[in-house]
């Protein structure tokens, strides 16, 4: 990770640690980089936050005085700026979100024209830039000072090409949709409808303050609350940028990344479809997936906690399927990042061809109990590194053995250390959290 962007884009709370001169700067160097040898196009898309439009504006400032055109989509979602851009001839893409944060933060995910998530190579002579270590960029003058253009038939187009993707009509399909009063407010309830579902949506009403506050998500209680009061046959729930999805079945239950893992890697073995019979998951997933995928014959990789780990290893290891427990899902013979709308059409997908409810489709999935705490901490690097902490840990993993499992690691977006076990009780998930987490306090390295 760089110093201001990390696995997740550069992110921080809006005119504190991200500020419009960052943005600007960002803009700036983007638009000549690309713009060398022709005129250079760059989408933008932002979500409902109300820092958006600030950095929305600093980025257009940015790219036009660079002498490149800024197209913008507006309010829209994540995968939305990464189809754009990898369908219609764009040197890059920004998002700008700070994806499940709370909307004092934001963010800057830049998207290169495969769709994908920049180079690091170019990441590192942005932040060469922003700190001035690269000296000044040209400014364009005259008739080489860029546009802007308003573009919001490319979003229009997203939501074309996710209808196109249905393989059934939802006719008769009770659908709970919670929108985070993010960006998928403004293309979920749309695409449902459209498909023929009796559509039941809340949280689509953003005002700047409310994206992913007590919803979405990150708050799948109202969700689930939703779908058993109305009866619903399915709900899903999407982050401030809908590039997650978790889901919840006929019962209320929750049914997350890990589960949406296990019924669609079934349903693409079942139908021929698993490239190399295997699914690419990272650390995070729940022991109860690699027992459920040993127990079907399915093949399992791990990487690092975050979407650009298991898109990099689905790339170079040709896999097709693979996400995390939050709810990144990425499907990579549609999409080249996560899509939370995209994971609600392929498990409605299953729903229908198989005719079996969503509780049914993950029966064979057990998820052992799960504490995760977050602990606050001053350096998170020196923490872990901390002999102390490392001999805590090591007990705990003798402890658990085969039966459970520990994991301790930092946040590549905020000042947090993650604590977090899997066992066969709550009560033994919590003594070991704990225990850890003591010794954390014990030592002075969280901060109250």
């Amino acid at each position: 990770m760089g110093k201001y962007f990390g696995t997740d884009g550069f992110r921080g709370e809006a005119n504190v640690t991200l500020d419009v001169t960052h943005a600007f700067k960002v803009g700036r160097f983007l638009g000549w980089y690309f713009g060398r040898e022709h005129r250079c196009k760059i989408v933008i898309g932002k979500d409902t936050r109300r820092s958006s439009y600030m950095f929305e504006y600093a980025l257009v400032a940015g790219i036009t005085a660079s002498g490149a055109d800024a197209y913008l989509l507006h309010v829209t979602t994540t995968p939305s700026v990464s189809y754009v851009v990898r369908t219609e001839d764009f040197d890059c893409g920004i998002m700008i979100t700070a994806s499940h944060n709370p909307f004092y933060d934001n963010g800057i995910k830049i998207i290169n024209d495969n769709g994908e998530k920049l180079q690091e190579s170019v990441i590192e002579k942005i932040e060469a830039y922003i700190d001035g270590v690269s000296g000044e960029l040209p400014l364009a003058t005259g008739a080489k000072i860029g546009r802007t253009v308003d573009y919001s038939a490319g979003r229009n187009r997203y939501i074309g090409y996710l209808i196109s993707l249905a393989t059934r009509s939802y006719k008769k399909m009770r659908v709970g949709l919670d929108c985070a009063n993010g960006s998928s407010s403004a293309i979920a309830k749309n695409v449902f409808n459209a498909l023929g579902a009796k559509t039941y949506v809340i949280h689509d009403d953003p005002d700047g303050t409310n994206i992913n506050e007590q919803c979405g998500s990150t708050h799948i209680q109202a969700l689930q609350q939703l779908v058993k009061e109305e009866k619903l046959d399915v709900g899903f729930a999407f982050d401030g940028d809908a590039d997650r999805c978790l889901c919840v079945d006929e019962h209320g239950n929750l049914v997350d990344g890990d589960g949406i893992l296990y019924l669609y890697g079934c349903y693409m073995k079942e139908q021929g479809e698993l490239d190399n019979n295997t699914v690419v998951t990272t650390v995070m997933s729940n022991i109860g997936l690699y027992k459920a995928f040993d127990e079907v014959g399915i093949e399992y990789e791990k990487t690092a906690v975050g979407d650009k780990y298991v898109y990099e290893n689905m790339q170079t290891n040709k896999h097709c399927i693979g996400g995390e427990q939050s709810g990144h899902i990425i499907f990579s013979k549609y999409a080249t990042t996560g899509d939370g709308i995209l994971t609600a059409i392929k498990i409605m997908e299953v729903m229908l061809e198989k005719k079996k409810t969503l509780s049914a489709l993950v029966s064979g999935l057990t998820i052992y109990p799960q504490v995760l705490k977050n602990v606050k901490v001053a350096d998170k690097e020196k923490a872990l590194k901390d002999p102390d902490v490392q001999a805590a840990v090591g007990s705990a993993e003798q402890s658990l053995g085969d039966d459970g499992r520990i994991l301790v690691r930092q946040s590549g977006t905020e000042p947090l250390i993650r604590v977090m076990v899997e066992a066969g009780s709550k009560e033994l998930c919590l003594r070991h959290v704990d225990e850890v987490i003591g010794v954390l306090k014990k030592k002075g390295h969280v901060i109250e």
